[in-house]
């Protein structure tokens, strides 16, 4: 089968066309026969060496990529048979193999493709909308009514973040430059701040919870803006001593998170996609091939929702 692996950890030519065996299933495994798959900021970052690299130093091939949606080719299991259309983010934090014509998938990991969403639409609603619905569902206990700062509210978790809050009815306030407002907006935004413009935490206060998908100062910066006993969640880096100190003082919770792979959780990013209140955004779609390219589109930091490639 066709695949992308990496030759090292460094630029975009260390990723590299190959032809290798189709992999075998074990126990509770389906193949997939990719026909859309997406990428995150995480392959980036792991590519070049960070991100979560380290889980691939002893491996080779290194293969990347968690994002995929396809048709089962195989099954051993009884969840999903031949011919089912399903989607999932693979063996996150792990090595889901992604980047390859073939993918031998956990059947936890997976959820049925809903009949009106495409593959790529399917492909790009999995680890960035995923990291969104365990953030507010699963750490951030949003509720009704609930008062939600989103930043970066254009990009891959913000713009479903955004969406996510809304369908749990909470007031959205979403961040990003001047150029995206619509764009914010029409995900359900309430409001919306250009975050070049000023502080946003001298107009807002008493926020619920925060989703900070930025990180260097913001998580320090956001603190004073969330109410009494809100909450704060980070995706990236680590939230330093100095504010969990802060945080405690000030009586918020602050927690950096990282997404899991979860089948149950994918049946509920489904259930939305199939009622029309999740839509992904994808910007631009490339081919699988032309893997290095779309690297260089998310390294640009430029990019409004997602990425996919197709086979």
């Amino acid at each position: 089968m066709k695949a992308i692996i990496l030759e090292g950890f460094g630029e975009v030519d260390q990723l590299s066309f190959t032809e290798i065996p189709t992999p075998e299933l074990t126990a509770g495994q389906v193949l997939i026969r990719s026909m859309a798959i997406s990428i995150n900021p995480v392959d980036v970052k792991t590519r070049a060496g960070s991100g979560i690299a380290s889980k691939f130093k002893h491996t080779d091939p290194i293969i990347l990529g968690w994002d995929v949606a396809g048709i089962v080719e195989e099954t051993n299991s009884s969840l999903f048979k031949k011919g089912d259309e399903v989607f999932g983010m693979v063996h996150f934090p792990g090595q889901g193999k992604a980047y390859a014509g073939y993918i031998a998938a956990p059947d936890s990991h997976l959820a049925l493709k809903p009949a009106n969403v495409s593959f790529p639409q399917a492909a790009a609603t999995t680890l960035a909308a995923l990291t969104a619905w365990q953030a507010f569902h699963k750490h951030g206990r949003i509720k009704p009514g609930d008062k939600v700062l989103v930043h970066a509210a254009s990009g891959g978790v913000g713009h479903f973040a955004v969406q996510l809050a809304k369908a749990s009815g909470a007031y959205v306030i979403g961040t990003s430059s001047a150029e995206n407002k619509d764009f914010v907006l029409s995900l359900g935004a309430d409001e919306h701040f250009d975050y070049r413009s000023g502080n946003f935490a001298e107009h807002y206060h008493d926020i619920d919870i925060i989703l900070d998908t930025v990180g260097g100062d913001y998580v320090s910066r956001s603190i004073p803006v969330l109410k009494k006993n809100g909450f704060l969640v980070s995706i990236p880096g680590r939230i330093s001593e100095a504010d969990q100190k802060k945080a405690l003082e000030t009586g918020v919770t602050v927690a950096n998170i990282l997404v899991h792979s979860n089948g149950d959780d994918m049946k509920q990013l489904a259930d939305l996609l199939e009622s029309g209140k999740l839509k992904p955004h994808i910007s631009k779609v490339f081919a699988f091939e032309d893997m290095a390219s779309a690297h260089l589109q998310l390294e640009s930091h430029r990019t409004k929702g997602k990425i996919v490639l197709t086979f």
